[in-house]
């Protein structure tokens, strides 16, 4: 298996962990705590970040030379970016499109998911340039 194919599907693995843990934390933060939905959701997503980043750092991108430090950094960036461009255009799209809500979700899901990828591949956990 190619390394790129070897991290799209542990991508894929670690992505759908953070999914189940965000939509946990966040129903949860709503059922049992009675949080507002917004607020919940935002628990979630940070509770969601630690899994993703220490299933990115340790499995998807193992071989990258970052330190902890750097890539965690990166990785928030990137994140943030992704929760913001998810919650901002599934906002805008319900109020102004027809398409069905899951199907609308199902889309900008997969979008934020290349984005992602690309944003942890190519800067997040970037090899660093060889010492000259």
């Amino acid at each position: 298996m190619s390394q790129t194919l070897r991290q799209i599907v542990l991508f894929i693995a670690v992505g759908c962990a953070a999914a189940l843990t965000h939509w946990l934390t966040a129903i949860s933060g709503v059922a049992v705590w009675q949080m507002p939905p917004l607020l919940a959701n935002v628990v979630g997503w940070l509770v969601a970040f630690v899994v993703s980043f220490a299933g990115h750092y340790r499995l998807t991108f193992r071989n990258q030379a970052n330190s902890l430090s750097l890539a965690c950094r990166r990785f928030f960036i990137v994140s943030s970016i992704g929760f913001a461009i998810n919650e901002l255009s599934y906002a805008y799209l319900l109020q102004t499109t027809t398409i069905a809500y899951d199907t609308l979700l199902a889309i900008i899901l997969l979008t934020i998911a290349v984005l992602t990828f690309l944003l942890s591949r190519w800067w997040a956990f970037r090899n660093r340039a060889p010492a000259r």
